[in-house]
């Protein structure tokens, strides 16, 4: 698997597939955020989570992927500390704020982020065309969280403090992308990093998870959290890996751009499974979000 990804590097066909992975990407990452807004307090969620993929990736490490050449582990060091810190953001702004009023802020702050950390570290540029894709995007992501502010009436005594961590969240969603682009590309076999991030990113969160839960009084039944982490963590494993990969075969920028149409899965499933209305002022903006990332792809 990991010579075929190899092999379409740089070609019309990668390009095809990238753009599938992205696609697939931005429905499972929205899938994977209502799971974290749902039920469960969103750090238990999040600690069952990355609990799961971790004991799902040890006997990849184990077994199967190589050991991470001597670079790698570098690599793979500095992007331990950025998901931490963009992990405490999201829990965060989940806690304080409204999934459909969240969400689409960091969704809405990373591609402009993500775009100008692919030309810093990989001298990928846009032209009109995407860039005009690019805004469209964004407004439409922004203009649905200012109708959000407006007219969602939960939480509202902390929704400031909830956009400000989104924007926060957004920021780094762009450091990762940009960062975990650069350590697939560094390593001979893709599936390598992979396995290896997932593995050394579940421990800390699953402590603090388990602290978390053992705090409250009473405390949330454990098997139905388990279940909803081995759920989230295999979702998380193919989110993730969809996006990673096709950073690693097409341009890191518009792979991003295109993940950023979870904002349209994640209005569908707030509306189906969060029970958060939707609306044709809000449809319109959505309709508005598809045309620009059809307008980066069209325009590549």
């Amino acid at each position: 698997m990991s010579s075929w990804f190899i092999s379409i590097e740089g070609t019309e066909f990668g390009h095809q597939v990238a753009v599938a992975l992205a696609l697939f990407a931005a429905v499972l990452h929205a899938f994977f955020g209502v799971l974290q807004k749902g039920r469960f307090d969103p750090w238990l969620t999040r600690g069952a989570v990355d609990f799961c993929y971790s004991m799902i990736s040890l006997p990849l490490v184990l077994f199967v992927v190589p050991l991470p050449e001597p670079h790698l582990w570098g690599i793979l060091g500095i992007a331990m500390i950025i998901h931490i810190v963009y992990k405490f953001a999201q829990a965060t702004a989940y806690t304080k704020g409204a999934f459909t009023v969240v969400y689409p802020v960091i969704r809405g702050v990373s591609p402009i982020f993500t775009a100008f950390g692919a030309y810093v570290l990989f001298r990928e540029v846009f032209n009109f065309i995407q860039w005009l894709g690019v805004g469209l995007l964004v407004t439409g992501i922004l203009g649905l969280t200012r109708y959000n502010l407006r007219h969602i009436r939960v939480d509202r005594e902390t929704l400031v403090p909830a956009i400000w961590m989104a924007v926060l969240t957004g920021g780094l969603v762009a450091a990762y992308t940009t960062w975990d682009a650069y350590g697939i590309r560094a390593t001979a076999d893709p599936f390598t990093f992979l396995a290896w991030f997932f593995f050394l990113d579940g421990p800390l969160m699953s402590t603090v998870a388990y602290l978390r839960w053992r705090g409250m009084e009473p405390r949330p039944e454990v098997m139905p959290l388990m279940a909803r982490g081995f759920v989230g963590g295999i979702v998380a494993y193919l989110s993730f890996g969809s996006i990673l990969l096709a950073t690693r075969i097409d341009n890191v920028g518009q792979a991003a751009v295109l993940r950023e149409t979870s904002v349209i899965f994640a209005a569908i499933f707030g509306w189906i499974i969060l029970k958060e209305g939707v609306g044709p002022r809000r449809l319109m903006l959505i309709v508005l979000i598809a045309a620009g990332a059809v307008l980066v792809e069209v325009g590549a």
